[in-house]
């Protein structure tokens, strides 16, 4: 029987490690700043956390969110925890997108550095990945992000795991992916750092598409390579040493924060 409530799940705030209760809260509160800025594909796309080794010892799981769930109603404690064959260890009543652990799983597996992992459909992103040149570096963004795109050809649905090792020998250690005909990627070391990487992939892309509805594709000025090189230096948001993107996720945390109405809506349940 179709039905529009929600499962009732139990707060895991008092029985799960600290750290995982951390982590829970803040990716919950990235799937809602992500819902606040309009990254959302229906019940589609993912942003995954793995967990620490306090928390998962020798083995890799990490968190995801629940399938049927919109980002907006997204909370710590509905959040899956997954192991890299997509298997729940929480007693999740939710189900897990394939598409989802197969390739944040391949990537949280092979790349040491791949803590969080972001992917999202948005207009922009999508339409730039199906461009034969794809990114172009034309404009601030691009040029922040010199040297750090990989391209990834489109094989289908994401749902095989025959993919995997194609899709990491595109990645390569580049940290910002464009999946062909698909959309937008991002990893990094930190949740902040990542975001900080796909915002401004995301921006590059609007920036992009803005510029071609005007008939510039042409005209469009490039960016030389040797300032393009300088940006990427000088673009603090992604270094370690200057926050990595943690004031400016924090500061989108309290705009979701103030939207929301209700206690029983938080993300922090």
């Amino acid at each position: 029987m179709l039905t529009h409530q929600l499962p009732t799940v139990r707060s895991l705030q008092h029985e799960v490690h600290p750290k995982e209760w951390e982590a829970r809260v803040q990716l919950a509160a990235c799937y809602r700043v992500f819902a606040f800025l309009g990254w959302t594909e229906m019940i589609y796309n993912h942003i995954t956390l793995r967990l620490p080794q306090e928390v998962s010892g020798a083995e890799k799981h990490f968190l995801i969110n629940p399938f049927g769930l919109h980002y907006s109603e997204v909370t710590a404690s509905n959040l899956v925890k997954i192991d890299l064959k997509g298997k729940a260890l929480d007693g999740s009543p939710y189900p897990v997108n394939p598409a989802g652990f197969t390739v944040h799983a391949a990537i949280h597996d092979s790349l040491p550095g791949a803590h969080c992992v972001m992917h999202t459909h948005t207009t922009a992103g999508v339409s730039v990945a199906c461009l034969k040149d794809g990114l172009q570096q034309t404009n601030f963004y691009t040029a922040q992000l010199h040297d750090m795109i990989a391209y990834h050809d489109f094989e289908g649905i994401t749902i095989h795991a025959d993919e995997a090792p194609r899709l990491l020998k595109s990645i390569g250690n580049k940290q910002a992916v464009i999946l062909r005909n698909h959309g937008l990627l991002s990893w990094g070391a930190t949740l902040p750092q990542t975001f900080a990487i796909l915002w401004t992939l995301q921006r590059a892309c609007e920036i992009q598409l803005a510029t071609f509805s005007m008939g510039g594709a042409q005209a469009v000025i490039p960016v030389s390579e040797d300032i393009a090189a300088k940006c990427t230096r000088d673009a603090l948001q992604f270094n370690p040493n200057h926050g990595a993107g943690t004031d400016v996720l924090d500061a989108l945390i309290r705009q979701v924060d103030r939207s929301i109405v209700r206690p029983e809506e938080s993300y922090r349940l």
